[in-house]
């Protein structure tokens, strides 16, 4: 499973650290030890979906957790059979320098 999450926390950090509160979700997913990227815009994250659904709420309720008055958490989700399952260096790797 491959999924992209895009935690819109309100505020998104503090005076001290602009983006405190994304940072505590982008550290929840480094944590997870599952293979990540962090683009401008999201993080996309890939694991099986036993581990990558509650990773999913975790990520969001850590924004809520550092201190974000509200959040909205963007979610999209790749699924496939085995067979067809996709992975995220399968998917982009050919636009990578």
């Amino acid at each position: 499973m491959i999924v992209e999450l895009e935690c819109l926390a309100t505020p998104p950090g503090t005076e001290a650290n602009r983006y405190a509160h994304i940072e505590a979700a982008i550290a929840v997913i480094q944590e997870s030890g599952l293979h990540y990227e962090v683009s401008p815009l999201g993080t996309t994250v890939e694991g099986e979906p036993d581990v990558i659904w509650p990773l999913m709420r975790r990520v969001h309720e850590s924004c809520l957790e550092a201190g974000a008055n509200s959040l909205v958490t963007v979610v999209k989700v790749y699924q496939a059979r085995p067979e067809y399952q996709m992975t995220m260096d399968g998917l982009t790797g050919k636009f990578r320098a």
